[in-house]
């Protein structure tokens, strides 16, 4: 496999350095934020302050702790450049924002959101911190575009915990799906162009949830437990008795590590809700069922909202969109250390995650850009270092030939 050239990665680099200078009004910062994110894209074995600070030729961590600990920048400026970044770089009309959660490990119980909580990356109880994201991903590439740390009901019951974290005053209790929710918003207003919301369950079982996306005139195609209950019936039940076998079709949900991802789908149109929709609706209400080709028992339940036109192919190629994110939280915790860090106070975990999120999408928009012009690489430069010395529904059926054989 070729390297892409060390000068098109520093050109491109520095570029982005150029974007988000002016969040910062000192030279001294700006410094060690380019030092900081370099070492992130580098090839430290760990990308704590100390091991960056030893890459980037610093004779102590004190600069970089200093940035992430005191020094005076806003993070959520950073981000607002972030997102027109990946907007320039990235961006499609028909974009898909996704929303989802992951956990951070940790240990002790003074760093801010620290407790034992279900972490779905772990899939059990762990101590640890949830951090809420949200993705943007198009046919050019995909990258992470905001983030909030959840504050169970542990710290903002505590002041006195909350001030040691430095957690700020006006910060109160929000549910991950209120979260969720102001992320949406800000992307919604933001550069980032797109039309549709995804999400797992944990989201998309909310119905204030739905509606919100709908309030921003967005479309959405979220997935639901089983015990989800459709104009009535659990949606299991309604897939299990009621789909004729002549629903399902065999669809691919998006290319995955090992392929397409190849699932048996069926849909069905909901009925219109006069007293939200009007005489003229402007959108359609789907239900939507996923079903393993290798355990026909296995099956994920979805719920959507959708243009006039579209059709189920549409809605299963925007469920697929939901994966992407994981291989977002994937690459940005192997390759951009966005879960190394070694920080207590809430503002120095914002920056932290930030900056990684930073680097993240530089690595998508360099391999967006090498693939169209038909570099393939995956790699950083080997020869890319520090500047400094290392140290009643309506069943959507498929159109078969004449005769066909139907199983279910």
């Amino acid at each position: 496999m070729d390297d892409a050239p060390a000068d098109v990665w520093e050109r491109e680099l520095e570029e982005l350095f150029l974007r988000i200078g002016a969040c910062f009004s000192r030279v001294e910062p700006r410094r060690r934020i380019r030092d900081y994110v370099r070492g992130l894209l580098g090839p430290a074995s760990r990308k704590n302050s100390w091991q960056l600070a030893e890459w980037a030729g610093h004779a102590t961590p004190d600069g970089l702790q200093h940035l992430l600990a005191r020094s005076r920048w806003d993070a959520d400026s950073v981000r607002d450049d972030l997102q027109q970044y990946v907007a320039d770089q990235l961006g499609e009309e028909e974009g898909v924002l996704i929303v989802d959660d992951t956990g951070f490990v940790k240990k002790g119980d003074t760093s801010a959101g620290v407790q034992r909580q279900y972490s779905g990356t772990a899939g059990r109880t762990e101590n640890c911190q949830i951090g809420v994201f949200a993705a943007y991903a198009t046919g050019r590439g995909h990258a992470l575009v905001d983030r909030e740390l959840y504050l169970p009901r542990s710290w903002t019951d505590d002041a006195g915990r909350c001030r040691a974290a430095r957690v700020p005053d006006h910060r109160v209790f929000a549910t991950k799906g209120d979260l969720a929710r102001d992320m949406i918003r800000r992307a919604h207003d933001s550069p980032l162009r797109f039309t549709w919301v995804t999400a797992d369950a944990a989201y998309g079982q909310d119905s204030r949830f739905r509606r919100f996306i709908e309030d921003l005139q967005l479309y959405y195609v979220v997935a639901v437990p089983k015990s989800q209950q459709v104009h009535g019936p659990r949606i299991e039940d309604r897939f299990r008795r009621e789909a004729p076998p002549e629903a399902w079709q065999r669809l691919s949900a998006g290319p995955g590590a090992k392929g397409e991802r190849v699932y048996d789908w069926a849909g069905a149109l909901l009925p219109i809700v006069q007293e939200r929709d009007g005489d003229e609706p402007t959108r359609r209400r789907w239900m939507l069922a996923r079903r393993s080709i290798s355990d026909p028992d296995e099956i994920a339940y979805y719920l959507a909202s959708a243009p006039l036109d579209a059709t189920l192919a549409d809605l299963v190629r925007i469920a697929g969109c939901r994966w992407k994110i994981e291989e977002c939280f994937q690459t940005a915790k192997n390759e951009c250390g966005l879960d190394e860090y070694e920080v207590r106070r809430y503002t120095s975990w914002y920056r932290h995650i930030t900056l990684a999120m930073l680097a993240h999408a530089f690595l998508a928009a360099v391999a967006t850009l090498e693939r169209e012009k038909g570099v393939v690489t995956t790699t950083l430069p080997t020869s890319w270092t520090s500047h400094r010395p290392r140290s009643a529904v309506s069943w959507q059926l498929a159109v078969r030939p004449e005769n066909a054989v139907i199983t279910p």
